[in-house]
């Protein structure tokens, strides 16, 4: 990335942990009878309130069996519906605002009281952020290491629930957008972070690389330097969890330097933690 490095991820640190803030803040106002348009509205009021007008995606919101997206088979059904909140429902918020010119894309999963299954998915997600991370310090393939990510998910008795959204991603690049005083969307999609990602996917199919990491030939290359989004998705039985959250890959030969998460400072982080200690 250009610029000033530590300036870029302060960046990049401060949007994604204002999106953190704001999930935090919208899960604690659920309550039964919310629908997911109606949480999603309210995390978009949120962020504006404290100064976000662009967008890589509006909010979304999914509850129930929707959190493991069963039988989503076509793009408009990961929109917001009316489906409503009900005394231990799974729910996912999932966000992705530009911040003076950062962005964030973050995966926030809770429960409207007690279900323990999501609370073993998203205890046993700690193994993935792990993974990951080990794998792409030893440089293997974007391809390798989405196939590595489910084959932990079978043995851990899960069903791969990224392989549902478009191309299958577990990952994107994100990079800095420049602040316009209208920013428009398209699809729920910022049209400019669209843009900047179709630059991505030009230039690195020149240079024989993609923006999108997916379990397809396009993924078969190590991780190119920069910023990826990163969200394993798990499901069992009609309930999904995952993460999201920043991932920094450089070009550097020192392993730690190599690749490491943006901030260890985030809720799921800070969950497993409490675990651990208790």
């Amino acid at each position: 990335m250009a610029g000033d490095g530590f300036q870029e991820f302060r960046g990049f640190r401060e949007v994604q942990r204002l999106a953190y803030e704001c999930a935090e803040a919208v899960a604690a106002r659920l309550k039964p009878g919310v629908s997911e348009r109606e949480a999603a509205r309210m995390q978009r009021d949120w962020l504006r309130e404290r100064g976000v007008t662009d967008w890589f995606h509006l909010p979304f919101a999914w509850f129930g069996d929707r959190t493991a997206f069963a039988n989503f088979r076509i793009p408009l059904q990961f929109f917001p519906t009316n489906r409503r909140l009900e005394p231990g429902m799974p729910f996912i918020l999932d966000m992705a605002p530009v911040y003076k010119g950062y962005t964030a894309d973050i995966g926030y999963s809770g429960s409207l009281g007690l279900n323990p299954v999501q609370d073993r998915l998203m205890a046993d997600l700690r193994a993935h952020r792990e993974l990951i991370l080990a794998q792409v310090r030893e440089r293997r393939s974007l391809r390798e290491i989405y196939e590595d990510v489910e084959r932990l998910m079978t043995r851990q008795g899960y069903a791969n629930r990224h392989r549902a959204y478009p191309f299958g991603v577990i990952a994107h690049k994100v990079d800095r957008v420049k602040e316009r005083r209208w920013s428009p969307t398209a699809f729920g999609f910022g049209t400019q972070s669209l843009k900047g990602l179709a630059s991505d996917a030009l230039h690195g199919h020149r240079e024989g690389w993609s923006p999108l990491w997916s379990p397809y030939k396009f993924s078969d290359h190590p991780p190119q330097p920069g910023l990826w989004a990163v969200e394993p998705h798990l499901g069992f039985r009609g309930t999904g969890a995952k993460f999201e959250e920043i991932l920094v890959v450089t070009d550097s030969r020192d392993p730690e330097e190599s690749a490491y998460w943006l901030d260890d400072d985030l809720p799921h982080v800070r969950r497993w933690a409490e675990e651990k200690a208790a």
